[in-house]
């Protein structure tokens, strides 16, 4: 069946003081979700503030973009942690963006994992989990969005949070349905849009083999290091205009 809706989220505030992607504005007009850095794996307060204002302008559902400290990894290097560790790492930054988004009276909606984080949550079901406790530790409605596998299943079944099941629009899969991670090169801009559509029309993604795998994806992230970032977004949105996870949620239930 045909997704009439999906959500476009994308990373920003990925930066220190001078060192930040000055483009990474130009692209929240054409998403409908962000995933802001928390000051912890990148992300100053000046960045941070910047950009909830921008969201608070555009009517963009904020995240928080969560990740490990690593000094100069930039989040990444994997960190071998303990559950308490996990716990204590992500409220900390979940607080450090939602206190902030208070203070201009906006709220957040979902997390995010970034790099190292995201990777080993994708394949660890007991560091996800750990992840997926904190975030329910600190508010139990928010969103926890992750890669479209078996294990953001498994945590949502155990843990009953709420899950966002996201694919990536430009980066290359594997044969086994992995981001191919080690690869730093992007998918042609045809082949993205392609994806886009086949995820839309009949909810698969082809994979490096050619063969086509069904997907339950959410959310559909662009990444915003990605040169061709802007016109890829632009060109998507001509195929659909993204809304929020939470507003799909609700019309899909009937609310709205």
């Amino acid at each position: 069946m045909p997704l009439k809706h999906i959500d476009f989220n994308i990373d920003v505030a990925q930066g220190f003081g001078l060192f930040k992607n000055e483009k990474e504005a130009e692209l929240l007009d054409y998403v409908s979700s962000v995933n802001i850095s928390c000051g912890f794996h990148a992300g100053d307060p000046v960045m941070i503030r910047d950009f909830l204002l921008k969201c608070k302008e555009k009517n963009i559902t904020i995240g928080a973009h969560i990740g490990f400290n690593d000094i100069s990894g930039m989040g990444y290097r994997p960190m071998n942690l303990s559950a308490e560790e996990i716990e204590a790492i992500v409220i900390y930054q979940i607080g450090a963006i939602a206190s902030f988004a208070k203070s201009y009276s906006l709220t957040i909606d979902h997390v995010r994992p970034h790099g190292a984080m995201y990777r080993i949550a994708s394949e660890n079901l007991e560091f996800s989990l750990a992840v997926a406790k904190a975030i329910l530790k600190f508010d139990k409605w928010l969103v926890y969005t992750g890669l479209d596998n078996e294990i953001i299943e498994n945590v949502s079944n155990e843990t009953g949070i709420v899950v966002n099941r996201e694919l990536f629009v430009d980066k290359y899969y594997t044969q086994d349905f992995k981001p191919d991670w080690e690869s730093k090169k992007y998918i042609s801009e045809d082949d993205a849009l392609n994806r886009v559509r086949t995820v839309l029309f009949s909810s698969q993604i082809k994979l490096g083999n050619g063969v086509f795998m069904p997907v339950k994806a959410d959310t559909l992230h662009f990444d915003s290091k990605n040169p061709n970032a802007l016109n890829l977004l632009k060109k998507a949105n001509e195929i659909i205009k993204p809304t929020p996870y939470n507003y799909n949620k609700a019309e899909l239930s009937g609310w709205v």
